[in-house]
């Protein structure tokens, strides 16, 4: 056919109609779908800007995050502070609600990451926050009230509900999650997302049955293991939990106690292996070979707390970092350190911020104690067996506020602490926290006695020039309102001040404390970090002998002998070296601050004395019970009625001081097994520093000794008065030397001494009257009256207190200033008269006006009696005479030179039946110089008997 005839055929009038009809369906079809077009797109555009609109109107009150409000609110969860001994050496977690340790991711095993992943979203790393279908499948089954429900929520979103939004159920927070969702992972990284997904979720109870939360806490307190070290099945035991904590965690509320079933968990887990299998996380043979994994026989054992295994050492160092950060908050609001603790509400207000801090931050908190000295001093404690009784104490019953009577025991407190740097190396904190939760080394506030004396009395009496170790103190009875007395009761007259210390005599120490009372020697104990002073402290003398208003804590009175060991220098004692944020930040560092306090000169005279105590003073025990050698100075000290005892001392790298004692005072046993309240403290002290010594001999002790500074002299001073010794001095034998201050030497000679004659009559002496027969007039050095008045002694009758009985002292006399005079009366007989073996003896005669006694003898077959012995009353009340038989009597001799009646007479050998007969008293005989007996202690006659010489 043409294309003539084909073109005709196309455009026949019956074609053209077929055409045109087409042409029209074509058009209305094409409207038709164009209409339906628009419409669909008008109800899409239209339904999606009523969702739009209703996705705004949910979401409009949510502001718009900024990547820091973000980043802090998703990392701000809480975390378990953590101790650690020195050293870094890990202690233990403190107490929280909830215990959770940050991990960083790469320290999370991958098996876990995987687990978490393909449990929980599995296009964890595909999605941009959420996932459209799943959010629309949720929907559906929201609207449908569908039974089963799948949920919607990545991991993204979890984080955000967990710790942006809650855990409420409405669209309104459903639409502020996905807007959220999608933000944060603008901002954040995948492996960031996981890993702060891994650190926030719940994942039940541990072992101890503690509430706890992220991976590396669940993995400890489940298995026992770190997180990094997670194996397959462990992994996905742990990645199951989050869905059900409390509904899988094999572990009950019951302290920790395993479950009677673990079946929801172990089907939980078996969950989770099945889906990291089909996600291609692990092979077929390790998913057979989880399944098998036995869950009951690898969960780790409950694990004692650090509260139950240090709970004097945790609750220390909580209470101690609650105040250090306590500051530093009150600081950052603008609050000065001294506004807050002058304000009660303020201080209650930021301590509460600071407890919650530290029980969410995550602190890492390092102290100074030595964990091995801490552990073996806790092991002494426990075993020693000397504190002494449990006695008796009542008390009101907390449940049936009933009074009942209990059995208190003999508690303890010691802090060993380094000199130099003020480190509490080591505590003991009690026998039983359990048994009333108090601390005795660092809360307990008790008198602390005698070991006051060096710190309140000698050694600020010697900074401010007042005594020196050789000044001179009687220790004589008190007049006036307050009379203390020493231990024993007894006094010792003129002492020096070192002696004093060494044997803890209360009189010398309350008069020197008297002298400086008005230059406020309570200062030197503030700077010394005596806390807790009272008003009524600066105001009694009793301070000096440790009677306290309230007391002092171990620490402080052992941390005040440190001052000393560092020639003068108060080093302020501290527990906590540095706190760090979770992330390394330090927030606190202890810096050592030295306050100066004593001189060098005094810190050293003041250690030197101590040492007197250790060496043969009231601690001289210590040097049989200690293992080891140091150069030591300490006090002891005991409270009033026996109830507190005391031992602190200090070397030249350490401080170590206990305390033993009721809690409700009572006094202590003086004697127990044997030992003495204060010797059972000593070698609780000695037991002590003998295990420290074990762990850190270099430390306890060092081979140097305390060095002595310059400015310090040796002198000779007079032991009558302190001051430079006289000739006379010198003649008495009353010469002694010791170190001074070079400030504070003695300048002037002592004047005090006179050299005379004397007699002597009941142990007074006086001026020689002329009558009195010259046998018994002796003659030495005398102590001029005037001292008795300077030392507030009003008569000579207390000689004997002044001056004590002793070689050193004995020719030295005070006479009464006035001569004595004869009662005109005749000596009375003397009395008592015995022999025994070659001594005859007799009793004092006991007229007012005796100077003396006169021996005469007979020889056997004789009743000529001669004078054989001269006694002056002061020495002696018998004489030696010789073996040979012979007859005696004693006759008393008064001022006058009168004498009494014989006697009765006494036999010494093998004497004659026949007896002398006596008429009368024969004439005394003068005295010549060759029969005049000399001075002697115990009488012996210069003349012989009858028949032999006497015998020495």
């Amino acid at each position: 056919m043409s294309k003539k005839d084909e073109k005709q055929r196309r455009f026949s009038p019956f074609n053209k109609d077929i055409a045109k009809g087409l042409r029209i369906s074509y058009n209305v079809i094409g409207n038709l779908l164009l209409l339906f077009l628009i419409i669909g797109l008008i109800g899409i555009c239209f339904a999606g800007g009523v969702g739009a609109g209703y996705f705004a109107s949910l979401v409009k009150d949510e502001p718009i995050r900024s990547y820091e409000n973000m980043r802090n609110d998703i990392y701000n969860y809480e975390e378990t502070s953590l101790i650690y001994f020195d050293e870094n050496v890990y202690l233990g977690k403190l107490n929280a609600d909830i215990e959770r340790e940050e991990v960083k991711l790469e320290n999370v095993s991958k098996h876990v990451i995987n687990a978490v992943v393909a449990t929980e979203d599995e296009l964890f790393y595909e999605h941009h926050g959420v996932v459209p279908k799943a959010i629309m499948r949720a929907l559906f089954q929201e609207f449908t009230n569908a039974s089963v429900q799948t949920g919607g929520s990545t991991l993204t979103q979890q984080l955000i509900k967990n710790q942006i939004l809650t855990n409420e159920v409405s669209f309104d927070r459903k639409a502020k999650e996905i807007l959220l969702a999608l933000r944060l992972e603008k901002f954040f990284e995948k492996d960031e997302i996981i890993e702060a997904y891994l650190n926030v979720a719940d994942f039940g109870r541990n072992s101890n049955g503690k509430n706890i939360a992220g991976v590396q806490a669940a993995a400890k307190g489940i298995f026992g293991v770190e997180a990094k070290d997670l194996s397959i099945p462990q992994a996905a035991f742990i990645a199951g939990l989050p869905q059900s904590p409390f509904g899988y965690t094999p572990f009950s509320n019951d302290g920790g106690a395993v479950k009677n079933s673990l079946e929801p968990g172990i089907n939980r887990m078996k969950t989770v292996l099945s889906r990291m299998y089909t996600g291609g996380f692990i092979t077929k043979e390790e998913y057979e070979e989880a399944l098998t994994y036995d869950i009951h026989a690898n969960l780790t054992p409950k694990k004692p707390s650090s509260i139950e295994r240090y709970p004097y050492l945790t609750y220390e160092v909580e209470d101690r970092a609650i105040d250090i950060i306590m500051v530093k908050l009150a600081e950052k609001d603008g609050y000065t350190e001294e506004e807050i603790k002058k304000d009660d509400d303020l201080q209650a207000q930021y301590r509460s911020l600071a407890d919650k801090d530290l029980r969410q931050k995550g602190y890492r908190i390092h102290t100074t104690i030595n964990k091995e000295i801490y552990d073996k001093m806790q092991e002494v404690v426990d075993e020693y067996g000397y504190y002494g009784s449990d006695k008796p104490e009542k008390v009101k019953d907390p449940d049936t506020g009933e009074t009942i009577t209990v059995q208190e025991p003999v508690e303890v407190g010691g802090v060993l602490i380094e000199n130099t740097t003020g480190k509490i190396i080591s505590f003991v904190g009690g026998r039983d926290f359990n048994r009333e939760n108090l601390n005795h080394a660092t809360d307990a506030l008790r008198p602390n006695g005698s070991t006051m004396k060096p710190l309140l009395v000698y050694a600020p009496s010697m900074e401010l020039g007042k005594s020196q170790p050789g000044t001179v103190i009687a220790d004589v009875p008190m007049t006036g309102s307050w009379k203390p007395k020493n231990y024993g009761g007894g006094y010792h007259g003129l002492t020096s001040a070192r002696t004093a210390l060494k044997y803890s005599y209360n009189v010398p120490a309350a008069k020197t404390y008297m002298e400086i009372m008005n230059q406020n020697p309570v200062s030197y104990l503030e700077k010394m970090g005596f806390s807790t002073l009272t008003e009524e402290d600066y105001g009694i003398a009793s301070l000096s002998l440790g009677a306290m208003t309230k007391g002092v804590t171990v620490e402080e009175n052992v941390n005040a002998y440190g001052t000393f060991a560092n020639q003068g220098k108060f080093v302020d004692a501290y527990l906590i070296e540095k706190i760090e944020a979770s992330n390394g930040d330090i927030i606190f560092q202890h810096e050592k601050v030295e306050n100066e306090v004593f001189s060098a000169q005094t810190a050293y005279l003041t250690l030197d004395m101590m040492r007197d105590v250790i060496r043969s003073g009231t601690a001289a025990s210590l040097n049989s019970y200690l293992s080891f050698s140091a150069d030591w100075a300490g006090k002891t000290g005991t409270g009033q009625d026996y109830r507190d005892a005391w031992f602190v001392a200090t070397n030249p790298n350490v401080s170590f001081g206990t305390w033993i004692g009721y809690d409700t005072p009572k006094p202590l046993e003086q004697n127990y097994k044997g030992m003495s309240y204060s010797k059972r403290n000593i070698l609780l002290w000695a037991k002590l520093m003998n295990v420290a010594y074990e762990v850190n001999p270099e430390l306890v002790a060092p081979k140097n000794r305390f060095e002595m500074p310059g400015g310090i002299v040796r002198r000779s001073y007079c032991a009558l008065t302190g001051k430079l010794p006289s000739a006379l001095c010198r003649d008495a034998g009353l010469v002694t030397t010791d170190l001074f201050n070079a400030k504070y030497v003695p300048t002037t000679v002592d004047d005090s001494l006179t050299r005379g004659k004397y007699v002597f009559v009941k142990d007074r002496a006086y001026k020689v009257p002329s009558t009195a027969p010259s046998e018994f007039v002796q003659e030495g050095v005398m102590l001029k009256k005037e001292i008795l008045d300077k030392h507030n002694i009003s008569n000579v009758s207390d000689l004997k207190r002044l001056l004590p009985n002793t070689v050193k002292w004995g020719n030295l006399v005070v006479t009464e200033g006035k001569e004595i005079t004869d009662n005109g009366a005749s000596p009375s007989q003397v009395s008592g008269v015995s022999a025994s073996g070659t001594r005859i003896s007799w009793r004092a005669n006991g007229d007012n006006d005796i100077l003396g006694y006169r021996v005469y003898a007979a020889a056997n077959f004789s009743t000529n009696f001669k004078k054989v012995a001269s006694v002056p009353a002061s020495k002696s009340l018998s004489v030696t005479v010789g073996s040979n038989p012979a007859a005696y009597y004693v006759v008393a001799v008064d001022v006058a030179g009168n004498e009494s009646v014989p006697s009765s007479i006494v036999k010494i050998g093998d004497y004659a039946e026949e007896k002398p007969k006596v008429e009368s008293p024969p004439k005394p005989e003068e005295p010549n110089e060759e029969t005049q007996p000399a001075e002697q202690t115990e009488g012996e006659p210069e003349t012989p008997s009858p028949s032999e010489p006497a015998t020495e």
